[in-house]
């Protein structure tokens, strides 16, 4: 992995739609943190003021129609690539992920570089807790992928917070998928010998707005992320 100058350049990439209620705190949380963190909102196609206010706080780039949560995020990480970051970290617009946080992850890669650390909140036994049908879905997930692609320890494969190295930025900004982002990129990366590693971090509830994954939706969402770990794991490398 290349070495990195001191401080490192991080990019926050914060993927957004519909978040006007929460995304004004959120950047200036971050700026209270009163770190060498740059941030880049990506607003998908939001039909609220996420963008109008997103843009009064930091760069931000309003999508001329939604693309999902994929093409949201590789907006930001192309914007990684083309600028030179070293770093940068995917946290969500809805305020789940904490600020304060962020800089276990960036410890984490100056301790032992990865090329993708994930900010996991099943880790010992961290105090938020989502629903438990997500929960069941997230450790069927994890245990697909850590028997497919060994040596592997996953126990939140579909964290929304998540720090990508240099080489990792260059890989996901030509290739990355829109649909399932989270897991399908980490078979994508295991698949192709990048590094993954995890570290425990404190989540929020949300405090505005629901998720997209409800009802029946988190075991549909289940199956179809398994079909493409498996076709991940056994189709060439190059397909990607």
């Amino acid at each position: 992995m290349p070495e990195l100058i001191s401080p490192p350049r991080v990019l926050i990439i914060i993927p957004c739609y519909n978040e006007q209620g929460t995304i004004g705190a959120l950047l200036r949380e971050i700026a209270a943190c009163r770190q060498n963190y740059e941030t880049i909102v990506i607003d998908d196609g939001s039909q609220d003021s996420t963008y109008q206010i997103a843009s009064q706080l930091s760069p931000a780039v309003r999508l001329p129609r939604n693309l999902g949560i994929g093409g949201a995020v590789q907006t930001g990480i192309k914007y990684a690539s083309e600028h030179g970051y070293d770093l940068c970290v995917q946290i969500d617009g809805d305020g789940q992920h904490q600020p304060g946080e962020i800089s276990k992850l960036l410890q984490a890669y100056q301790k032992t570089p990865r090329s993708i650390i994930i900010g996991s909140s099943y880790l010992h036994n961290a105090a938020f807790r989502s629903t438990y049908a997500r929960r069941l879905g997230g450790r069927i997930i994890a245990g697909t992928l850590n028997a497919l692609f060994q040596p592997c320890s996953i126990t939140d494969p579909t964290s929304g917070m998540r720090l990508l190295d240099r080489e990792m930025i260059g890989f996901f900004a030509k290739h990355y998928p829109h649909d399932f982002p989270e897991p399908i990129s980490l078979a994508w990366a295991l698949k192709m010998g990048f590094t993954v590693t995890e570290v425990p971090v404190e989540m929020r509830r949300r405090v505005q707005g629901t998720s997209s994954i409800t009802g029946l939706k988190p075991l549909s969402y289940m199956f179809r992320v398994l079909a493409y770990i498996i076709l991940a794991r056994f189709t060439r490398a190059t397909s990607f």
